[in-house]
């Protein structure tokens, strides 16, 4: 059961972010996997309990983040990460195909949030299709959002929208590449107890109509 994060796993972060090499983080292994690691597996377990209890015929899993980073893709950066995350979803052979529920923590701050990293150009073609034939559901949704201050829709843009918007309201659909609901704030104490876990069951809680709703694009043919 998750307790709580530590001034452990802060400091762990801050140290990886300073000393990004492999002798340092085998001198401090132990603590990386007892005050990071399992933290955040406790941590994205209850929450996959309790989103699959929501949904239980959806087939989801969760996943934690390894701190190694690809070694094809250092780019000048040490071998590790500094941050760590889990996430909820759909199994896929390209991770990047479905909607994500995700919470990740960093030495100054965490976010979690439910949406696509990088979903298929046809993904998206398939929304503004659905959104189309519907825009009710989608305004009812965006209505909804704006009655709340716990997430914010943010979005990856072309540079002209796709194609012509039902309502001003849904512009924001017709000119996204991707997208994500997501809350970030600095470290706060509800992090270092259970406090944490009553306020990402009430956000996903609240996502979950959302993550309904794009979880079926896949599905769809693209007319």
């Amino acid at each position: 059961m998750f307790t709580g994060f530590t001034d452990a796993t802060v400091d762990f972060m801050w140290g990886i972010r300073f000393n990004n090499e492999k002798t340092w983080f085998e001198a401090h292994k132990d603590i990386y996997l007892k005050e990071f690691y399992q933290p955040m597996r406790e941590l994205g377990g209850e929450m996959y309990d309790f989103i699959a209890g929501e949904r239980p015929d959806y087939g989801l899993i969760c996943k934690v983040s390894r701190i190694y980073r690809d070694a094809r893709r250092l780019r000048g950066r040490g071998p590790y990460k500094e941050c760590l995350w889990f996430s909820v979803e759909q199994p896929s052979d390209a991770w990047t195909s479905n909607p994500t529920f995700w919470f990740e923590l960093g030495p100054e701050w965490w976010t979690y949030g439910m949406g696509y990293y990088l979903p298929k150009p046809a993904t998206m073609a398939k929304l503004r299709r659905r959104i189309d034939r519907d825009p009710g559901t989608m305004e009812a949704l965006m209505k909804k959002l704006r009655t709340q201050e716990e997430f914010r829709l943010e979005t990856q843009d072309y540079k002209k929208p796709r194609s012509q918007a039902p309502s001003k309201l849904l512009e924001p659909w017709y000119l996204a590449r991707s997208f994500s609901f997501l809350h970030t704030e600095k470290l706060s104490e509800e992090l270092f107890s259970r406090d944490i876990v009553e306020r990402l069951k009430k956000g996903y809680a609240f996502l979950l109509p959302y993550y309904d709703y794009f979880l079926t694009l896949e599905g769809e043919e693209l007319l």
